[in-house]
């Protein structure tokens, strides 16, 4: 074994767990005591900048500078007592990570010193340089001017001596430049709309909650294995590596007992979250080894996003002090599952419904069919968006293969609520809907008012699945922003619930009745939106035969999935919901492809190196001793006996000369392929070309090399194989 590979090997074998520092409190006790969450604000702000504040923070409206700088000094005075000595607006940048700036809470005092401040135009406002970071032309480089602006309705928290506070980031001339900016605008947009649809039903609602419970799926390795590995290290995948005679087959690792080191990591883990306000509840191993889950409680989905960006980074930080790294790629390891990142969706009124709850009499359920049926209406006319909201080129590993669902957005119901959508669609309107003398509307037929929360089985390979009291968009990756898919969910529904709204007026100008008009547009939206509904195996080639038919999206190209932001439907839905202008989604597509574009680049370029410095060299001298052996036998036998005993040498020889002539030639035949492909001015078919013709040598280098790991002597190979890398001990 390579020395190298020899002692990482030996440390992660030899290493102790690493005891969580747990705290003598319950975790009630310390819960959020680093966030200046509304008990602090209570502490440190007079009452009426208190009122001021979560009336704003409630009711989305802006807050004047005399009172940021009420809540500034708050702040400060909080934050200081905590032993914090600088201050950052914390964004999220079209880069699927956070950003941060840190300045120090101090001003010249005009005598020579310096004092504590913190200023409301402080806590307000700052300027990051915003041709720093991605922004799809909408900065130039001689034109860095951009803001970052407090977001209240998320609470600034504390991170070692630093004060965070989240913020969204715009440009100069006022577009959007991260996730956070147009969540806000879908989640105030689907507010509108759904308000609007509530009305119908005659519900005293001033706002509707979007939620978000997100499901975080993670690898972890040992440190020492990590750093042996230059693609996990670079790439946070390995590009090479042959399957682990034992992997994940047993299915023994699933919900199994969690190993020692990794338990004291989740245990800290979770302790940084409860000070940080992050309300996790879940852990538990997931069916690949070494693959993991940590699941909170859900949270309103701009609060639950940010824990969500926040989290990713604590765990990197966390993991380190347990001796791991923790790998978000969606696909590091070949042959096991992949991780997703699960997003839990609902929508619930400020008087306590839950709209996606089936409810107690027939007038609820029409409130809740009304509700499902116009989001299967948007996600079947937006599905190629839906898709691309989730498309990257390190989710495409992991879309199609064992758990992950495959790359068609289609939604399962369950048995149940199926049935009740067909006798809904194929009843009349004379059997479907009567009133009482309170003008209450019930439906007519069925035991719709006894369906029970739990009322779907589970379909691990639908997408979009409806569970209960909520839909579970399965298709986003672990590595993700949630944001991307949940503006793109929120648009469509609030747009969907626009057109809803339009159409039953326009039919009760028409001299229907409400009730009638509710019911003919229900009823025909079930029927339009079937080629949507899908509960069988979305693996199969016949589904994606019969996904095809029914019209649905089925490109599996991701530059080409990205075209779906720019189609004239997608441009008109995000318009009219105010969440991205055209020249908005045109900025988000070029960093998308750029992203792509250089992402399967890096990975090329580590490949090749890979290949070329580490590999066969190593598989050279491996063919030389074979070779040496050869002569060896030669001198030795007879030449009967030479041709016996040198037949499975000189096959050995042969065999890795055809792949090292294989890997040569494609590694140079890569190279070219990407040095073509930089020529292209055009960022789309760029990275079109990557994907068509750098992507594919990926594999197939890959293949010859994983085939060589089986020849070549262990002692030599240089990477920690994966039977190393996949068993925590």
């Amino acid at each position: 074994m390579s020395t190298f590979r020899f002692n990482a090997v030996e440390r992660a074998s030899n290493r102790k767990a690493v005891p969580a520092l747990v705290p003598d409190r319950k975790v009630s006790d310390f819960f959020g005591e680093n966030v200046f969450n509304r008990k602090a604000m209570k502490k440190y702000l007079s009452k009426e900048t208190f009122r001021l504040l979560t009336e704003a923070i409630d009711n989305g409206t802006p807050i004047d500078r005399e009172i940021a700088n009420h809540v500034a000094a708050g702040m400060r005075m909080w934050a200081l007592e905590k032993g914090v000595t600088h201050y950052t607006h914390w964004f999220q940048p079209l880069t699927d990570g956070t950003a941060e700036k840190h300045d120090a809470f101090v001003e010249h005092d005009g005598n020579g010193g310096l004092i504590e401040e913190f200023s409301g135009k402080l806590l307000a406002q700052q300027e990051p340089d915003a041709s720093s970071f991605p922004n799809g032309g909408l900065r130039n480089t001689f034109e860095a001017r951009g803001y970052s602006a407090w977001d209240p309705s998320s609470p600034a928290f504390i991170v070692d001596d630093t004060l965070c506070i989240p913020t969204i980031f715009i440009a100069y001339t006022g577009e959007a430049l991260d996730y956070k900016t147009p969540l806000i605008r879908s989640i105030e947009a689907l507010n509108k709309a759904a308000k609007e649809v509530c009305d119908f039903f005659s519900l005293e609602v001033n706002k509707i909650t979007t939620f978000l419970g997100w499901e975080q799926e993670y690898f972890l390795v040992d440190e020492d294995l990590y750093s042996a590995r230059p693609d996990l290290s670079l790439t946070g995948r390995t590009l090479l590596g042959h399957e682990s005679a034992k992997n994940q087959q047993l299915d023994d690792h699933y919900f199994g007992s969690i190993p020692t080191r990794v338990q004291e990591f989740m245990k800290d883990l979770e302790i940084e979250c409860y000070k940080l306000g992050i309300p996790v509840k879940t852990r538990h191993n997931e069916v690949a080894p070494n693959q993991f889950e940590l699941a909170p409680i859900f949270e309103e989905c701009n609060l639950a996003n940010d824990h969500n960006q926040l989290l990713m980074s604590l765990m990197k930080r966390v993991a380190e002090k347990h001796f791991f790294r923790v790998l978000l790629h969606e696909k590091p390891f070949m042959g096991v599952n992949g991780s997703g990142k699960h997003c839990n969706w609902s929508m619930a009124t400020d008087t306590g419904i839950n709209l996606f709850s089936p409810g107690k009499d027939r007038e609820d359920n029409l409130l809740f069919i009304t509700f499902v049926v116009n989001t299967l209406m948007a996600v079947y006319k937006h599905n190629s968006l839906l898709k691309a909201s989730i498309a990257s080129a390190t989710n495409a590993h992991r879309l199609g293969a064992n758990e992950a669902p495959p790359a068609i957005i289609s939604s399962f119901l369950g048995t149940q609520i199926s049935e009740v959508l067909d006798r809904f669609e194929n009843s009349s309107i004379e059997d479907a809907i009567e009133m009482d003398s309170k003008k209450r509307l019930y439906l007519g037929f069925g035991q719709i008012p006894e369906i029970l929360l739990d009322n779907t089985d589970r379909n691990r390979t639908s997408p979009f699945a409806f569970t209960g009291n909520r839909f579970e968009f399965r298709a986003l990756g672990s590595s993700a922003n949630c944001g991307v898919a949940m503006l793109a969910v929120n648009s469509a529904v609030a747009y969907q619930l626009q057109q809803f709204k339009e159409e039953v007026e326009t039919r009760c100008k028409k001299g229907k009745s409400k009730q009638e008009a509710i019911y003919e547009v229900l009823k025909a939206y079930i029927k339009e939106s079937k080629p949507i509904r899908f509960d069988g195996n979305g693996y199969s080639e016949e589904w994606k035969q019969e996904a095809n038919k029914r019209g649905l999206d089925c490109e599996t190209s991701v530059p080409l999935q990205y075209d779906a932001y720019l189609l004239p439907e997608s441009i008109r839905m995000f318009e009219a919901t105010k969440v991205l202008n055209e020249k908005e989604l045109h900025a988000r597509n070029e960093v998308k492809w750029e992203i792509y574009i250089k992402k399967v680049q890096i990975e090329a370029r580590v490949l090749g190196d890979l290949s070329m410095n580490h590999i066969t060299p190593v598989v050279l001298r491996y063919q030389s001793s074979l070779l040496d052996n050869l002569t060896k036998l030669k001198e030795t036998f007879s030449e009967g006996e030479y041709e016996d005993l040198s037949t499975e040498p000189r096959r050995l020889v042969r065999k890795i000369g055809h792949h090292i002539c294989a890997v040569t030639r494609m590694v140079d035949d890569m190279i070219e392929a990407r040095k073509k492909a930089n020529r292209i001015q055009d960022l789309r078919e760029r990275a079109i070309a990557y994907h068509d013709t750098v992507s594919p040598y990926l594999n197939e280098i890959r293949e010859h090399i994983d085939d060589l790991e089986l020849i070549v002597d262990n002692q030599i190979w240089p990477l920690p194989k994966y039977r190393e890398l996949l068993f925590i001990r």
